[in-house]
């Protein structure tokens, strides 16, 4: 093509065991087939999109280094989603998500760039292992043990069974999902760590959530691909908007700091049965 996208490796079904991390409730998530990309979106792969984009979007300023090998960082939810448009956009396919305003809706039918549900993402990264890292720390993760004051290049740790690099420490990745509609109102989750983060935060199982305009130096994204889930309804690799909407229904007075998120229109609620929101799990 002449630029670069970021290289996909697959990701088999699988099952996947959560926690919620506030209510401690489980469920068990089944997982269709997918594509990851085997790093996280680097500086290059950026620019590139954007430069070949005939819709030309541009971030709100520079998002980060000028390396092109390391990851890019500094990237808001709002900015990722759209760079995964554009990549679609870019590979001639359907973009996966529908933008207005502050209202992303994803097409779970669509082949295009995205970002991965949380299921996805810890699936990809746990790559059949179960403890808090598919490897030793050290080998597979730049954090603060490594006393690195940026990012550093991709693939140059470990990488995990699946043959994906730096799904732990280098940036927190933005997944799709909302982090507890109930508790944060808009804000989206987090995973990986970073590389200013102590190996304590650097697992399988831990997430954060910021919001979903917020640029923060050590955060970038990793995208997906794959047609999951059924045509017309908004849930799919353990998601579901219904259960969003639930979520945020909080009975009685909230506890002090919760801010509960308002949804753009209670009429555009799917119908159909909700299943339980993707928690965090912690190993």
């Amino acid at each position: 093509m002449g630029f670069p996208l970021p290289e996909l490796v697959p990701v088999p079904a699988g099952r996947l065991e959560v926690v919620d991390a506030r209510t401690r409730e489980s469920r068990s998530v089944v997982l269709e087939p997918f594509h990851v990309a085997r790093t996280p979106v680097t500086v290059g792969h950026h620019r590139a999109v954007l430069d070949a984009d005939p819709l030309r979007p541009r971030p709100g300023g520079d998002p980060s280094a000028v390396d092109d090998d390391v990851p890019v960082h500094g990237v808001t939810w709002f900015e990722a989603v759209r760079w995964c448009n554009a990549a679609s956009r870019v590979a001639g396919l359907d973009p996966a998500y529908r933008v207005e305003g502050r209202d992303v809706r994803w097409d779970v039918r669509s082949a295009g760039y995205r970002l991965p549900t949380e299921a996805e993402w810890e699936h990809a990264c746990r790559a059949g292992t179960s403890g808090p890292r598919y490897g030793p720390v050290g080998d597979v993760a730049w954090t603060a043990d490594d006393d690195v004051d940026g990012p550093r290049p991709v693939a140059t740790r470990l990488p995990n069974a699946f043959g994906v690099h730096d799904m732990l420490g280098n940036v927190w990745e933005w997944c799709w999902d909302y982090a507890d509609t109930a508790r944060y109102g808009e804000y989206r989750s987090l995973r990986g760590g970073g590389w200013a983060d102590r190996p304590w935060s650097v697992r399988a199982g831990v997430r954060r959530g910021s919001a979903p305009d917020a640029r923060i130096e050590d955060v970038g994204l990793r995208v997906a691909r794959g047609a999951v889930g059924e045509p017309g309804v908004p849930a799919a690799q353990g998601w579901s908007d219904a259960a969003d909407r639930a979520r945020a229904r909080v009975p009685g007075l909230l506890p002090l700091g919760w801010t509960p998120l308002t949804f753009p229109s209670a009429a555009l609620a799917p119908t159909r049965p909700a299943t339980p929101p993707v928690p965090g799990t912690k190993v």
